[in-house]
């Protein structure tokens, strides 16, 4: 468990630069998203049963979108009241880097809803409440914001997982993900890489390798899907779906908003019974 740290009540495991096998992004299909939040109909809930995801390509308009980018930036500062992630050799020198600047050298932001109505806006989106509202079967509660960003020839590899193995939540509590492109998510820069009906496998062992992982050899990547998604463009997935993302190796940046809501009523679990669903594990396990 070497590499560990805390983060938003969490414990990732993140080793810094680790690279990964050649061909585990190599997926053969590109996913065919729907139009908009109001194409959404019983038709698309059931391909989002079936699939345990659902790609829109014009969800949220390029206005709210460049309000994100701004919101973020603003949050991109010392003594941020969001959970920021820079880059380490960077937070000794954020004073003397300008707001996109500072963006570039964040990794990661969480939490940062309650400090930032921009972001807040998006979260309660109602478009994309009345989407989740209808895959959740219920009043959806958001448990969890992030933002994750990959610059331009230094974004990193997340490796393929399931939400749920990061969550105490009991199994087979209900989570609907939604993450949402902030710029052009192509499959060079890190898009998202998705298997199709794995949500419907149930929870799989993850490990401590790169980060809490599910093991390189055990991806079905030939039932891969890549998901480009243009600015604006979202996706709803289930919170057991196995997803992943590579590198960013390109001259384009590649950031993305991501929210997880539930129902209102949820129980915790413990430590050791999440454990003992996910099978964690050290990588040298694998």
């Amino acid at each position: 468990m070497s590499g560990g740290r805390t983060s938003g009540g969490r414990t990732t495991f993140d080793r810094d630069g680790a690279a990964y096998p050649s061909g585990l992004y190599a997926t053969p299909q590109v996913a065919e998203p729907v139009r908009s939040l109001a194409d959404v109909g019983e038709s698309e809930l059931k391909r989002y049963r079936r699939d345990g995801f659902l790609p829109v390509s014009g969800a949220l308009s390029p206005e709210t979108v460049r309000d994100a980018v701004a919101g973020l930036e603003d949050l991109a500062r010392p003594n941020s009241p969001a959970d920021v992630q820079y880059e380490a050799w960077a937070e000794a020198v954020l004073d003397t880097l300008t707001p996109p600047q500072r963006l570039d050298v964040t990794r990661k932001f969480m939490s940062f809803a309650a400090h930032e109505t921009r972001l807040a806006a998006i979260a309660n989106d109602p478009g994309i409440l009345d989407v989740v509202t209808r895959l959740l079967g219920g009043a959806p509660r958001m448990f969890q914001d992030m933002a994750l960003l990959k610059p331009p020839g230094g974004g990193r590899e997340k490796p393929w997982h399931q939400d749920n193995a990061f969550f105490h939540l009991v199994p087979g509590t209900p989570i609907v993900g939604v993450w949402i492109a902030l710029d052009a998510a192509t499959e060079d820069n890190g898009c998202m890489r998705i298997i199709r009906g794995s949500h419907r496998d149930g929870p799989v062992r993850h490990v401590h390798l790169r980060d809490l992982q599910i093991c390189d050899g055990n991806v079905p990547v030939d039932r891969g899907v890549a998901v480009p998604l243009p600015p604006g463009g979202l996706m709803f997935f289930d919170g057991l779906l196995q997803h992943g993302t590579p590198s960013n190796d390109t001259t384009t940046r590649r950031r993305a908003l991501q929210f997880h809501y539930t129902v209102d009523e949820v129980t915790a679990t413990s430590a050791e019974e999440h454990a003992a669903v996910f099978g964690m594990a050290d990588g040298d396990e694998c």
